[in-house]
């Protein structure tokens, strides 16, 4: 396998709050932009050439990322007019693979961060004569999620819709979203219009008599679709929970670009990253977060498990946890600001404006 789909689309509005143009895939998990981690991990399996299937904003990724060459890739750049699903994203690239019809291809979303191992799926995908092979894992609490039942041979039997009552949950597995393709199989989607792989392909294939093999991989799988998962994604990037060749610097307890300052007497822990540019003042505690290009933390607030946008400060002594604070926006000195708070871009909150705990 040498070539990969990777599925940049969605317009991630629930990181809106922070930045209302920068699409969640070019906003820094680990110091780079989150989808440089993508890129890296295919390129360590072994591919070569991937077509970027994008839509909304994505004029921003070929500036950035250009033919791909900085990353030792080949990148293509395919834009949807229109929102085309999971499935009419695929389709829609189709023309410019390379691989022929027997040729496997690697299909990845570009909103989760794993540990798929991606040679293992592969090696499934070609050991069992699979039309499409799934990366599937387990999960404490699948209701959200569609479940993927498979048989004694890891072959899929079913594809079943978020379950509604116990007895439907006949499953921890779910599709995580990372697939093998036979490359002939992609041209038997519906083109020009919108088609959903997992309520629509999947399926079909399935009743067709196609052969669907599950691969359960049980290692690291964060689905990054709000902010408070964003921000754990980076901080497991840092501590080396989540594996990236991208990150850059060694993992450990903090990732500090080299523009920034960070006083002496502060204490950055818990795999926070502190962006370019970016000052943490004396006194300051910063755990488990993000701070993003030019932010600034003043000198005795705390940040915990909280995203804090581009450009944007923190007052003297305010304390946050679980926060969102959007692009230069400015929270004054001795706020207190709780679990799933939202500052929106270049909004300002007076100095002792918030406060959640008693005045005893």
């Amino acid at each position: 396998m040498t070539e990969a789909i990777l599925l940049v689309g969605g317009k991630g509005t629930r990181l809106r709050p922070l930045t209302v143009n920068t699409p969640k895939p070019m906003v820094p998990a680990a110091g780079v932009p989150f989808l440089t981690h993508q890129l890296a991990r295919a390129k360590a399996a072994g591919v070569e050439h991937i077509v970027l299937a994008t839509s909304y904003l994505a004029e921003v990724f070929e500036p950035h990322f250009g033919d791909g060459s900085d990353l030792g890739l080949s990148l293509e750049y395919v834009t949807e007019e229109e929102p085309l699903g999971t499935g009419g994203a695929i389709r829609n690239v189709a023309s410019r693979l390379h691989s022929g019809p027997d040729e496997p291809v690697l299909i990845f979303n570009g909103d989760i961060l794993t540990g798929l191992d991606i040679r293992a799926l592969v090696a499934t995908h070609a050991d069992s004569g699979a039309d499409v092979s799934l990366h599937l894992t387990r999960v404490d609490d699948p209701r959200a999620f569609g479940l993927v039942p498979t048989d004694d041979t890891g072959r899929v039997t079913a594809f079943l819709e978020k379950p509604q009552t116990p007895e439907e949950i006949v499953t921890d597995q779910i599709n995580a979203g990372a697939y093998v393709f036979r490359r002939s199989v992609i041209d038997t989607i519906p083109a020009g219009r919108p088609v959903s792989v997992e309520r629509e392909t999947f399926p079909e294939l399935l009743a067709s008599g196609a052969h669907l093999q599950g691969m359960v991989d049980s290692t690291y799988w964060l689905d990054l679709g709000t902010p408070q998962a964003f921000v754990r994604g980076s901080a497991d990037l840092v501590l080396g929970r989540a594996p990236s060749p991208a990150v850059p610097g060694r993992c450990g307890d903090r990732l500090v670009l080299p523009t920034a300052r960070v006083a002496p007497d502060a204490k950055i822990t818990g795999g926070t990253v502190v962006g370019a540019h970016a000052t943490v003042g004396e006194g300051a505690r910063v755990t488990g977060s993000t701070l993003l290009a030019g932010a600034v933390v003043e000198p005795g607030a705390v940040v915990t498990d909280s995203l804090i946008g581009a450009g944007a400060r923190i007052g003297a002594r305010s304390v946050l946890t679980g926060a969102v604070i959007g692009d230069g926006a400015h929270v004054g000195p001795d706020n207190e600001l709780r679990d799933g708070i939202r500052i929106w871009c270049d909004a300002t909150l007076p100095a002792g404006t918030v406060r959640f705990s008693s005045d005893q």
